[in-house]
């Protein structure tokens, strides 16, 4: 059966729909599993949402994407994010990449093994764990899956623990640009003209910076510059009245063709009215017309709710990483 680490992730559900002569029926569904509760699996199939109760569901488990992303792509897809939200500490180990960020976040504070280290694995990570330590910092490893996994694998012998899957999702810009349906059930969110005026700016106002610091659990310094400290980027804002309800941060990076989405946040009290999808797609129009060409964000696996919103948008998962920790 499925675990909460297959939300995100391509399956296949076998269920029971009716009974015949004694026997029972099956019927197969393909698609992305958006939710998984003690009542219910929650799939995205080509035909629309389907909610199955776990009573009838016969057999359920992950299958491969349609297409698994090449080494290539996933390294171009990390640089990208990388320069997204750049740590304003840096260090290479050859190709590898070593960023702090004073403890904010766990992308700005890890090391990103993509490329060759120039020397062999294990004297690689005991090096990362020499730059981390005279910083004063614990080591942190993101590692890419598939392609860091005999990174893991060393990991995994060494005894480092994982924080949750993080799925990284991406999308054609024209998806996210096109005109949001209207009548076909169900849909992404209320016409475009229905909703609030999304504001960009190039720099985050007090009350914006005050939404991430609480989603973030602060703001130091060094925070300031992961936010700022990219040369095409816009800040999203979406009043009611003056009042400040959704936020989000879009950036251009990895060579031109990358809108990064980040710190989307809608206010609890403001949340099903379509704030989100607004802001993504005021931030995709700026970066299209930027030239960029696909977007990306990253999601914890575990965090259903953002999962599907974004599946509704078109994102797919691309690829997944885990951050390690050193023990």
């Amino acid at each position: 059966m499925l675990r909460q680490q297959d939300v995100g992730h391509r399956i296949v559900v076998r269920r029971i729909v009716g009974i015949r002569e004694g026997r029972p029926l099956f019927s197969d569904a393909l698609g992305d599993l958006v939710e998984l509760s003690e009542t219910h699996i929650t799939l995205v199939t080509d035909g629309g949402p389907l909610r199955v109760p776990v009573g009838e569901v016969h057999r359920a488990k992950r299958v491969p994407p349609a297409r698994r992303p090449t080494a290539v792509a996933v390294v171009d897809l990390e640089s990208a994010s990388d320069e997204a939200w750049p740590a304003p500490v840096r260090g290479r180990l050859g190709d590898w990449r070593l960023r702090s960020a004073a403890g904010w976040t766990g992308r700005a504070n890890s090391a990103l093994p993509i490329g060759d280290p120039d020397r062999p694995l294990p004297a690689a990570l005991d090096a990362v764990q020499r730059w981390y330590a005279d910083l004063g910092q614990p080591a942190l490893v993101n590692t890419p899956l598939p392609l860091a996994a005999p990174v893991g694998a060393e990991l995994d012998a060494r005894g480092w623990t994982a924080r949750p899957p993080v799925l990284v999702q991406t999308v054609p810009l024209t998806t996210l640009t096109a005109p949001p349906p209207t009548a076909a059930p169900p849909p992404v969110a209320p016409a475009v003209t229905d909703l609030p005026p999304v504001a960009l700016a190039v720099a985050p106002t007090d009350d914006w910076l005050a939404i991430a610091a609480d989603r973030k659990g602060g703001l130091p310094e060094a925070a300031r510059h992961v936010l700022t400290a990219v040369d095409r980027i816009r800040f999203a804002e979406l009043r009611v009245d003056g009042r400040l309800l959704a936020v989000g941060r879009g950036t251009v990076t990895g060579g031109g063709r990358w809108l990064g989405v980040s710190l989307l946040e809608v206010l609890p009290e403001a949340r099903r009215h379509g704030y989100a999808a607004a802001v993504v797609r005021a931030l995709a129009g700026w970066a299209a017309a930027e030239g960029a060409t696909r977007a990306f964000l990253q999601v914890e696996q575990r965090n259903i709710g953002a999962v599907a919103l974004y599946h509704r948008l078109g994102f797919t998962t691309h690829h997944t990483y885990l951050t390690r920790v050193a023990p």
